[in-house]
């Protein structure tokens, strides 16, 4: 299905190392994110997954190949306008000072904000609005410094989501999460596809999540994707024992989920 769908984002043969003496982190990497769906990115750790996300977000730029977003150069669209339409919410969030959550979420709305002015109420209503998109208004008032890591990384989320972007680049969102919180953020991703039509790729090691909600899963290894498709396409025994390394990787498929487990 989701093949007959455009791509809003798009990565083509994509390299990209962090300094000219240093290996490839992305090599060769190319995907298509096609418009409205949920992607997820899966993969090792150092796989190059985060330096891919960053890639397609404008955040690095790739030595060789080129990103796409909307079917022009992500490069072509000027930095105020990409921040419009791009929102990116990195793995870690860390904020030295007490500002309350509203304040942060505020702050995604910087794009619509011209240089020397200050939010008004419209902006405060959208901010507002994002909390509650995600069941996180009542953090509002809090200081972030007060926050867990989780009920941070709500926040990151909604200051994402203030943006009113079209695409959201996630990576990780649910490593500090609980059971209870991830399966609510995906319920979430879930709710903002169908209700506003956004598109998402997010980074994940909790592969439990991804089948049946997400549209499409892509894998990486040594920078480069090697398996791409529907959930329960790419996560099968022989695809994450490729994807990962570790032939005792076993997927089964049951009640509608896919479950994955490493024997021992």
């Amino acid at each position: 299905m989701t093949n007959k769908i455009a791509p809003l984002i798009e990565a083509r043969g994509i390299h990209f190392a962090y300094s000219a003496n240093a290996p490839k982190v992305v090599v060769g990497a190319s995907l298509a994110v096609p418009r409205g769906t949920l992607g997820a990115l899966i993969g090792a750790n150092g796989s190059g997954k985060s330096t891919l996300v960053r890639l397609l977000g404008g955040l690095l730029q790739p030595s060789r190949g080129e990103v796409l977003f909307d079917g022009a150069p992500l490069t072509s669209i000027e930095p105020r306008s990409r921040a419009k339409r791009i929102a990116y919410v990195p793995q870690t969030v860390s904020t030295v000072f007490p500002f309350t959550a509203l304040e942060v979420v505020l702050t995604g709305r910087s794009p619509y904000v011209s240089r020397f002015q200050f939010e008004n109420e419209h902006d405060r209503r959208i901010a507002e609005g994002a909390l509650a998109a995600i069941d996180a208004l009542h953090l509002a008032p809090r200081p972030v410094t007060e926050l867990s890591g989780g009920e941070r990384q709500m926040v990151a989320l909604a200051r994402a989501l203030a943006q009113e972007p079209e695409c959201l680049l996630l990576d990780e969102p649910a490593s500090a999460l609980d059971l209870k919180h991830r399966a609510a953020l995906v319920r979430h991703l879930r709710r903002l596809r169908n209700e506003r039509g956004i598109t998402a790729l997010i980074i994940t090691h909790d592969l439990q999540l991804l089948d049946p909600v997400f549209d499409h899963v892509f894998a990486m290894r040594c920078g480069a994707i090697v398996a791409e498709g529907a959930p329960a396409e790419v996560l099968r025994d022989e695809v994450l024992a490729e994807v990962y390394g570790d032939a005792h990787i076993r997927a089964r498929q049951a009640f509608g989920h896919t479950f994955v487990w490493s024997e021992v």
